[in-house]
């Protein structure tokens, strides 16, 4: 389930469905409400979330959603940057990006494996994620000063599952509200940060690929495909809500499309132009 800058009022969302009629008004959703969704979600099944008309009400309904799932996936541990690029953008009918908590019990080990159908409606997707090394980094208005805040990158699959059932009505702040679907990711070795103009350029300069286990090259993209810089996914985050503390982990939003995964399938990230032209796999059963 990726992709960053400003939130206008008509952020709308159609993943399926109609938009609710006309005049229809909405809240934050009732804990009763979150406590049905959560059960589904763990079961793996498609739930029909409670309609938020607000992208105030859809932050509330992602506020108790992360609280009902610390139980079973851990601590909050960072934020995503979700529909960052274009293609995701498109497929989901809004003009920006929107956010979500990443929890600790979400990261799995490279080379993992875990059914193709991990979730009522699962995906997956390249993408990659930085960890902020200064609260400093709140300030940053460029790529580069955020750099300057950053320890190290890591490769990152995400392993998002959208969870709502095909028949379910989504508008923006509904896909804020399950949480932009996070579900599992499997987190690649940390990069050291070198904070140097070379290695600023390379997180754009990058070439992004995926590629199945026979080698057939499934996407193929350059990290500029995020905003221009990936880190402007930073810069965007702080824009719009969040505070970042040392040790965060920030997802940065989909290199490419959202993909599907299937059982047999080998799917490799390799991010060529990074120091060590990293990679890292995840397998589906």
């Amino acid at each position: 389930m990726r992709k960053i800058v400003l939130m206008p009022a008509a952020l709308l969302l159609m993943a399926a469905g109609s938009l609710l009629p006309a005049g229809a008004r909405a809240e934050c959703p009732g804990d009763a409400a979150i406590k049905a969704m959560v059960t589904d979600i763990l079961a793996g099944k498609p739930t029909n979330p409670p309609a938020v008309v607000t992208m105030e009400d859809g932050l509330c309904a992602q506020k108790k959603l992360v609280a009902a799932l610390e139980p079973h996936w851990g601590k909050p541990i960072g934020y995503k940057a979700a529909l960052t690029g274009k293609a995701a953008q498109d497929a989901f009918k809004v003009t920006e990006p929107v956010r979500g908590v990443l929890l600790a019990n979400m990261m799995l080990k490279p080379g993992a494996k875990l059914p193709a159908k991990f979730g009522a409606r699962p995906l997956y997707e390249a993408d990659m994620i930085v960890v902020v090394a200064s609260a400093d980094v709140n300030k940053a208005t460029t790529p580069k000063e955020v750099l300057a805040n950053l320890s190290a990158v890591h490769p990152f699959i995400e392993l998002p599952d959208l969870v709502v059932d095909p028949s379910a009505k989504l508008n923006g702040p509904g896909i804020v509200g399950i949480n932009v679907g996070v579900r599992h990711g499997v987190l690649g070795e940390p990069i050291k940060v070198q904070q140097t103009d070379a290695f600023l350029s390379a997180l754009a300069d990058m070439t992004i690929r995926v590629t199945d286990q026979t080698g057939a090259q499934l996407v193929s993209v350059p990290g500029n495909v995020i905003l221009g810089h990936p880190l402007n996914s930073v810069v965007w985050l702080t824009k719009n809500g969040v505070t970042f503390k040392p040790g965060d982990m920030v997802s940065l939003g989909s290199f490419g499309p959202l993909l599907v995964p299937k059982a047999g399938l080998t799917a490799t990230v390799s991010y060529m132009g990074l120091p060590g032209n990293p990679a890292i796999s995840v397998t589906f059963e």
